[in-house]
């Protein structure tokens, strides 16, 4: 009489069964590991300040419609200028912000000197899309526009 009996550890079938929990704790950590490592920050840490805020930027929006500015911004490499007709002189410095749509570790916020008769300051390279706001250095207004990201030039205007 024959013995057909093999050891447990040389069935296919356990090796199988004990697999599957295995490899599903192996990818639950992988998981993890990716999720940390990339944070989208898509959520703003001071998110219910930012919503009593907006009373504050549609006061704004509407002195930039009183005091009637409009402006150009045009992209040439790392070179930014914004034309603002007639505040050649008016304002000693603009700030000019470059917001990512999803990820506000890409935004960038640029201190805009005059430069003859336009605003001019450098930016690190952009790729993608952004919402752009050009406001003075107190913040009493602020134009607004969204750029494709590869237009030279997007028009700002008071809640645009």
């Amino acid at each position: 009489m024959r013995d057909d009996h093999r050891p447990w550890y040389r069935e296919p079938w356990v090796w199988f069964v004990a697999g599957l929990p295995v490899v599903a704790v192996a990818a639950s950590f992988a998981a993890l590991g990716f999720a940390i490592a990339t944070d989208d920050g898509v959520v703003a840490e001071d998110y219910y300040k930012q919503g009593l805020a907006v009373n504050q930027v549609l006061r704004r929006d509407a002195r930039a419609r009183e005091l009637h500015l409009v402006a150009t911004a045009r992209f040439s490499g790392e070179r930014v200028e914004v034309v603002l007709p007639g505040a050649e002189a008016r304002f000693p410095q603009l700030r000019l912000r470059l917001i990512h749509p999803t990820r506000s570790g890409l935004d960038q916020t640029v201190v805009l000197t005059p430069s003859g008769p336009a605003y001019a300051g450098r930016l690190a390279s952009l790729g993608g899309p952004r919402l752009i706001v050009l406001e003075d250095s107190g913040a009493t207004w602020r134009l607004t526009a969204t750029w494709n990201g590869r237009d030279p030039q997007s028009r700002l205007e008071p809640g645009g």
